[in-house]
Parts: structure tokens; sequence; C-alpha cells
């Protein structure tokens, strides 16, 4: 009998199509990311969108924040399609997003999704003309819109009434929470707003990102109970390192374990010059480790302690996932399902054997003054014992047979 999912079902919600990706409606769970180049560079942004779409960002948005950005959108969008990246364009609008898309035509033809931040289009009747302008062009072109909210730049009208009406409760909210009502307020009168103008239900997306792990989870729960529409889920600012990863982690499992959101962007500040890709990496690892999709083969490896002294096994576990990086593309591309495989590398006796067992392929090796020797296990069961300089070349060696059997070319 199959093992009962300990996550709630996924929330019930529309389906938005950006380009060829569909988003909600009980799809996979998307990732995305966005560039950090100058839009205008149109070579260098192109490069560093394929280099995201490479990593496994299934949507890339870039930010189209002036004529001369906004003027390269097309040729980037061409030079993806040269590479054979077909991964949808949406476009980061703030401002002036509304002279952008009506001055610039081709800009608004190559973006596959507008992002809209209600509360940067403009003030007064001008938000309303200048919102109504950036929703028509994506109506009368057939494209998806996200109404991204953000506790850093709401509607500043919006918050002050609400502040005020905060005021005459009998239990007032506290600051925060009047900051997490407006917010949620709107994004859901921009989207009814924007259904009212001609785009379709079916065309739009809600965010409401804060930095605030505990703000994020209260704000999309309440949204979610408010709307079918499609959830885009993520810290506005996440962080460097370890507390951007760790601050990631903890909000989109809390949500996503509850059934909520249908794509994630972990947004990682990179150290200068450093990988982007990271941040696409690490909303895979978060996917794949609740169990909620599988990107590649993964591999469980031993933290170390006082009966591994050696570093062997540390060494033996970057060997694999450099071995599976290698190899995933072609894996992927002829042994469908091979995402799916554990591999389990142990450094000791004490849980080694055990914890291979629970893995498709799994090896045990020998912790301070164990024998030299390493037993390999596959589907639960001991199949061979490896020792000896060729031992990261044999186990390598079983895992391509592993693939090779277990996953047959589709």
């Amino acid at each position: 009998m199959p093992e009962k999912s300990p996550y709630a079902p996924r929330r019930a919600s529309a389906v938005v199509r950006v380009g060829g990706v569909p988003v909600g409606g009980g799809h996979p769970i998307v990732v995305q990311s966005m560039t950090n180049t100058d839009t205008a560079d149109a070579e260098a942004t192109a490069r560093q969108a394929i280099a995201l779409a490479t990593a496994g960002s299934e949507i890339v948005r870039i930010t189209v924040d002036t004529r001369a950005a906004a003027e390269k959108v097309a040729e980037i969008r061409k030079r993806l399609d040269d590479a054979g990246c077909a991964a949808p364009l949406v476009g980061d609008f703030h401002f002036n997003g509304h002279v952008l898309l009506r001055e610039v035509p081709g800009c608004a033809r190559a973006l596959a999704k507008y992002r809209i931040n209600p509360g940067n289009v403009g003030r007064g009747s001008r938000h309303d003309e200048n919102f109504a302008t950036m929703v028509r062009i994506a109506a009368d072109l057939g494209r998806s819109i996200r109404i991204g909210v953000n506790w850093g730049s709401l509607d500043g009208e919006l918050l002050a009434r609400l502040m005020d009406e905060n005021t005459r409760r009998k239990e007032p909210l506290d600051a925060d929470g009047v900051v997490r009502e407006a917010m949620a307020e709107s994004a859901l009168r921009s989207a009814d707003a924007a259904e009212s103008l001609g785009l379709g239900h079916d065309r739009i997306v809600l965010s409401c990102k804060v930095s605030s792990v505990p703000s994020l989870v209260a704000v999309y729960r309440d949204v979610g109970r408010r709307t079918d529409l499609p959830l885009h889920l993520g810290l506005t600012e996440a962080g460097m390192g370890s507390k951007g990863i760790v601050a990631s982690a903890a909000a989109l499992a809390i949500l996503l374990a509850e059934g909520i959101g249908d794509t994630i962007r972990v947004s990682l500040t990179p150290e200068p010059g450093g990988d982007r890709t990271l941040e696409v990496k690490v909303a895979q690892q978060l996917l794949q480790t609740i169990g909620i999709r599988s990107f590649s083969p993964l591999v469980t490896a031993c933290p170390g302690c006082g009966r591994t002294t050696s570093t062997f096994f540390q060494e033996l576990a970057g060997e694999v996932e450099a071995m599976i990086a290698r190899r995933l593309a072609e894996w992927k591309a002829n042994h469908p399902g091979v995402s799916d495989m554990t591999v389990a590398v142990m450094g000791c006796v004490v849980n080694g054997p055990g914890e291979s067992r629970h893995a498709d392929v799994g090896i045990s090796l020998p912790g301070t003054g164990e024998e030299p020797k390493a037993p390999v296990y596959v589907d639960g069961r001991h199949v061979r014992t490896l020792s000896g300089p060729t031992l990261v070349r044999d186990f390598e060696a079983l895992l391509e047979e592993y693939v090779r059997t277990h996953y047959p070319a589709g």
C-alpha cells in the first residue's frame, strides 16, 4: 500500500499558462528565478537567462525599468530562441510599465507575463489609469500578469485608510497585522479590477511578498482562503548564504505542506560575482527534499563524527554528486524517472548499512578502526563489497548499471 502523504492536498486553483508553462490547477509547482544583469545589455541578460533555465528555472523574470531595457527585450527573446531555450520571459515593471509596454510594443509581445506591483503604478486617478493600460495590453496580446504586492512598496493610500479603520476597532490589529491585511486587499482588489477590464481569470497570478517568515506564512494563509487564483511564493529578500536558504526553506515548506502555492522563487542575495543559479538549485532541492517534485537523483551522505576521521566518505559523496551532475542530462533524456533515484554514501557501521538499505543504491564506508571494506546495497539487498584503489570507479559503475537496468529507455 502506498505511504499516505503527510501534506495537505494541493489547494484547488485556476490554471494560468505562462508561455507554454502551466501554473496552478494541480500542475507541478513551477520553479522561477530572476536575472540580475542590466537588461539593456541583451547579450549578458540572455546568457544569464539561459544559464538559469539550464539549471532548471522554468520561468525567468527580467527587469524592465528603462526604455533602453524595453527595447532589448525582443532581442533577448530571440537569443533564447536561437539557443533552443524555451523558458518564458516575465517582465518586472515598476513605476513606468504602462509607458514602456505602450511605447515599445516589441517588448510587450516578447514577454509571456507582466509583473505589476499595484503600489508602484501611480497615485490617485493615475493609479487606476496606469494599471488599466498594462492590463488592457496584456488582455489584447493574450498575456498573463502577476499582481505582485510587496510590503516595502504598498499602496500608501490603501494602507493609510486601513490603519485609520483599525484604530476604530474594538480589538485593533498590531501594525504588522494591518500591513498584511493591506497586502491581501491590494492583491485581491487588483485582481478583481483586472478582470473587470477584460483580463481572463485564467491570466492572473498573485503574490504577497515580505521578508519575515511568520508574516509571509500568515498573509498567504489569508489570501489562500480568499481566492482560487494561483499563488507565487517567495520571500522578498531572503538574504545571503545559509540565512537566505534557511529562511526560504522555513517559510515555503510550511505553506507547501499546507497545500498553498503553485510556483516559487528563492530570492537569495548572491556573493559579488557569485553563481546566480544557486537560487534555482535551492528551490529544486527544497521541493525534492520535502517530497513534492524530483529533479535529480538525491544523495544522502553521513555528516561525520569521531568514528569517521577519514575524509574518504566525504570525497566519495562529492565524486558521486559530481558524476550525477555530469550524467544527469543524458540520464533524464534516455531514462525516464531517474530523478527519483536515491543514493546513500555513509561513513561507518553505526548507521551505514541501515541507511544504505533505505536508498536505491547505498554504500557503507569503513569508519575509524573498521575493516577496510565497503558493503554496497541495491534495493535493500547486499550485492557486493568494494575495497581498494578502484572503489570510486567501481561504485560509479554500479550506479550506471542501476540506471540502465531500473530506468529503461522510454
